[in-house]
């Protein structure tokens, strides 16, 4: 089975920004890594910045 490779980010933001962040997640029912994902993703469609897409993870069987 492979694997997707996920790539680490490290930011330094003010804490407002932070505060801001997280309760735009819990508005979402979303984790804040998720949220600054989905925030890029929306700025890289409406700037026509291409990101393809990661192929789904495969489903595992009780069998393997």
């Amino acid at each position: 089975m492979t694997r997707t490779k996920i790539a680490t980010l490290n930011l330094r933001i003010s804490p407002a920004l932070k505060a801001a962040v997280r309760e735009a997640a819990a508005r979402e029912h979303r984790s804040v890594a998720n949220m600054v994902e989905v925030l890029i993703r929306r700025h890289c469609d409406d700037s026509g910045i291409a990101v393809p897409e990661l192929p789904d993870k495969p489903v595992r069987t009780e069998n393997g």
